[in-house]
């Protein structure tokens, strides 16, 4: 049986999680938002003095989005169910659209395809604003932006093929790769742990995504 919370606008379902499962779903939280401040201190600090300031810029860029998302993915995942849960939801799927602009901000800096970087950036904050404006609504829509967002970048192949070496490509293909898989368990909501395996796909397709900036920058 699920829960759902008692505020007016359309009810959010939650799924009564097990004691493991929600456990299983902290710790990948727990070591995600880890990772992410971790890895952004030390890439930052590595930059600094040997990265020119767009690249810097641009790499400050997607930090700070991995490292908003992993963390509002935490917090919103860890609270308990309540209005304040809902609340964080908001923030929690908004954040997705930024992560995913972040990570090609210094791919399509570095390819100088600024056209797309624009247009990602644009559709990034379109979706912000539906989740604000319009939340609990269109989850299966949004679930479909993600993923075209994030494959947009298959539009500079050319482009990214030629700034970038073929083993950050296959990087960032990789990760999108993963991403696309590990979104199967998000949606099977029956099965059990789904949605600690679903943010344990998302973890290994940040990391993968982590290292490939840190390939293109560093």
């Amino acid at each position: 049986m699920s829960k759902s919370d008692t505020s007016t606008a359309p009810a959010v379902i939650y799924r009564n999680y097990t004691l493991a499962e929600l456990r299983a779903d902290g710790a990948v939280h727990v070591i995600g938002v880890v990772l992410a401040m971790g890895g952004s201190v030390a890439l930052l600090s590595f930059m600094l003095d040997r990265t020119a300031m767009g690249p810097y810029v641009a790499t400050t860029v997607y930090l700070v989005t991995l490292v908003l998302s992993m963390s509002l993915s935490a917090a919103y995942n860890i609270w308990p169910i309540s209005p304040i849960k809902r609340f964080l939801r908001r923030f929690d799927h908004s954040a997705i659209y930024l992560l995913i602009a972040g990570t090609y901000t210094p791919f399509m800096a570095k390819s100088g395809t600024w056209w797309l970087l624009a247009g990602v950036w644009a559709i990034a904050i379109v979706g912000v604003l539906l989740k604000f404006l319009k939340p609990d609504r269109f989850d299966r829509l949004s679930i479909g932006l993600y993923l075209g967002l994030g494959w947009s970048g298959a539009a500079a192949y050319q482009e990214f093929s030629g700034a970038l070496s073929a083993t950050i490509v296959w990087l960032i293909l990789a990760g999108g790769v993963v991403y696309s898989l590990g979104v199967i368990f998000h949606i099977l909501e029956r099965l059990p742990f789904h949605n600690a395996i679903w943010h344990g796909f998302v973890l290994v397709a940040a990391s993968i995504h982590f290292a490939a900036v840190c390939s293109a920058v560093a």
